[in-house]
């Protein structure tokens, strides 16, 4: 989602400084937001602008060129340990007055706030997947997140287009509390046969009007990111509801993942 973020930010006439591990994944995120871009254009959902927009986005792979920006989105993968490790070596980086933001999709901003040395200029900015076609993005405030801190954050995701939503830091946020167990027992719906892949998505999305089903929307999400927020939600509230479905975890032991592996619950090209 970092591109996706980085192409908003972009599209917004922000400069974007994009890090990550290595050269040959920014190459990827580089292309991703052109082929984004000129769809976007082909619809005539933005200006003829892909050149200029490309041209605000520099990529790096070392943290020392992070320490001149004036804001920061982390966006790496649902792993709290990942993430702390990508934290700090942030906190470093960054003069003491940069505010920084999770993109966390589940995970405590209180918790991640507290691996920084700058916990009232730390929040939770959870964008919605895929960044460029969402509106919505949830703004968490950990314990310490001073007001100042939030107002700044929702001005920019009000500069970025977005509409803020502020939730509580409570495991899964409002949007995946919700999401998650729909799309954990849609799993379970189907381990127990209670009907197809394809009865089950068309349930929902022709009966409940979703935009496309839960099954559906979980190869796009990931599924090894749906079971990382499971568990999550799992491990904060100790509530056998949130339990992971037993076909979730073994579709992604298998390597099962959704699109971005070509097999989830379908089969991709």
């Amino acid at each position: 989602m970092g591109a996706g973020i980085a192409q908003v930010a972009a599209m917004s006439g922000f400069d974007v400084v994009l890090h990550d591990v290595t050269a040959e994944i920014l190459l990827r995120s580089m292309k991703s937001m052109e082929k984004s871009l000129t769809r976007l254009i082909e619809k005539g959902k933005i200006p003829d602008e892909k050149e200029l927009i490309l041209s605000r986005i520099k990529t790096t792979i070392n943290f020392e060129e992070l320490s001149k920006v004036d804001f920061v989105v982390e966006a790496v993968v649902e792993d709290f340990e990942v993430k702390k490790k990508v934290l700090q070596e942030l906190d470093k980086s960054l003069p003491a007055e940069v505010i920084m933001t999770s993109n966390t999709s589940s995970i405590s901003i209180t918790k991640l706030a507290a691996v920084t040395s700058r916990p009232p200029k730390f929040m939770g900015m959870h964008f919605m997947n895929p960044v460029p076609l969402m509106n919505l993005v949830e703004l968490i405030k950990g314990i310490a997140t001073s007001r100042e801190t939030f107002d700044q954050v929702k001005g920019l995701a009000e500069k970025l287009g977005k509409l803020p939503v502020e939730a509580n830091d409570f495991p899964g946020f409002i949007s995946n509390r919700i999401l998650m167990p729909m799309i954990n027992e849609a799993v379970f719906a189907l381990m127990e046969g209670v009907g197809t892949a394809e009865s089950i998505d068309a349930v929902m999305k022709f009966g409940m009007n979703h935009p496309m089903g839960p099954l559906t929307l979980a190869d796009l999400i990931g599924l090894d990111v749906c079971l990382n927020i499971m568990e999550v939600l799992d491990e904060g509230f100790r509530d056998p509801k949130y339990r992971p479905c037993p076909l979730l975890r073994k579709m992604v032991d298998a390597g099962y993942l959704g699109r971005k592996t070509g097999r989830g619950f379908y089969e991709y090209k």
